[in-house]
């Protein structure tokens, strides 16, 4: 059941709440919603308090329409923990829900008990593929989620798996709701001269056949984290492994908990 938070930073956050003990807290990547995490979070309720939520932007959280960075995303999600009455957790997420986490474990690390870091990076948009990306984001915002584009789109995210629930999300949207969160993912710093900062455990969970982000990228990057553990590759996951191989990522997300996560 989707719940609703009023946050000190403004939004009106919409969040999803299961199981109880240590909480851990999902963000998903763009265009995508608490939903991602759905059959992650149903076998890990059991030994876990888990939270997902939607990012400014995204889902059925409220949006002003007022440009923001990822930075103010990651206040919003330091935001929800006070709402929730949580004082430590571990924070995570999948993509750009991912790089929210790290700025927030960079913004108040005493807050950060772990990181949960999946089909990620830290990295700022890579330049060679600004054009490509930017001439997407034109043609959805000119002519609208046309079915054409929500497929181009389904395959980048999801490979072969199962995009119509979210194409039917995509084909609902205004253009408008698109260009605010595009420009806030395209215009995001550069994290990783920061990563040595981050004292947290951390897991880096990537698919092998995300052609996003790859995971050759994830091994370099998260070899810079002073605690984390090695990449857990997920055999055939695409960019959006919590939705294609949500088994894996549960029991990789559950083996860290229980092993490198004391209880707070």
């Amino acid at each position: 059941m989707t719940r609703f938070a009023p946050v000190a930073t403004g939004p009106r956050i919409a969040y999803r709440d299961t199981g109880q003990g240590i909480p851990l807290v999902l963000g998903h990547g763009f265009m995508l919603d608490s939903g991602l995490f759905d059959k992650v979070a149903a076998p890990l309720s059991g030994r876990c308090r888990v939270v997902t939520w939607d990012a400014r932007g995204h889902g059925r959280t409220s949006y002003d329409g007022e440009r923001f960075t990822l930075w103010d995303s990651a206040r919003d999600l330091l935001a929800l923990l006070d709402a929730l009455g949580i004082e430590r957790a571990v924070v995570g997420g999948h993509s750009q829900g991912g790089f929210v986490a790290l700025s927030a474990a960079l913004l108040a690390p005493e807050r950060v008990a772990g990181l949960v870091l999946i089909d990620t990076t830290p990295a700022g948009q890579d330049g060679s593929a600004l054009g490509e990306l930017t001439a997407f984001a034109d043609a959805w915002q000119a002519g609208g989620p046309t079915p054409e584009l929500c497929q181009v789109l389904g395959a980048m995210v999801f490979g072969d798996g199962d995009v119509g629930p979210w194409i039917e999300k995509w084909m609902k949207q205004h253009p408008a709701e698109f260009a605010t969160p595009f420009r806030a993912v395209m215009e995001r710093d550069d994290l990783s001269p920061r990563l040595r900062e981050i004292t947290a455990p951390a897991l880096v969970v990537h698919g092998s056949a995300d052609s996003a982000i790859t995971v050759a990228e994830a091994r370099q990057w998260a070899a810079l984290l002073p605690h984390a553990d090695p990449v857990v590759e997920i055999d055939g996951a695409p960019h959006a492994s919590p939705a294609t191989h949500p088994r894996e990522v549960a029991a990789a997300l559950g083996r860290f908990l229980s092993e490198r996560v004391p209880a707070f």
